[in-house]
């Protein structure tokens, strides 16, 4: 994972109100195995923040495929 990139969560993070699917970017890298990702709404007001191990997430790419 790079600073800026775009993931979702590939697990439930209930206790944190978080869900498979939800998008987020990676604002700070704490190890090559923890991230911290900001999650938020439409309007850009941030709803989360924390560290999530990178097992847990899945880069995003926006780009067209060949």
């Amino acid at each position: 994972m790079q600073l800026l990139d775009v993931v979702a969560l590939t697990e439930d993070l209930p206790k944190r109100k978080l869900y498979r699917g939800q998008v987020g970017t990676v604002v700070e890298l704490h190890t090559i195995d923890v991230v911290e990702v900001e999650f938020s709404d439409l309007t850009g007001r941030t709803y989360a923040m924390l560290a999530i191990p990178v097992r847990q997430l899945m880069r995003l790419i926006h780009a067209t495929v060949e």
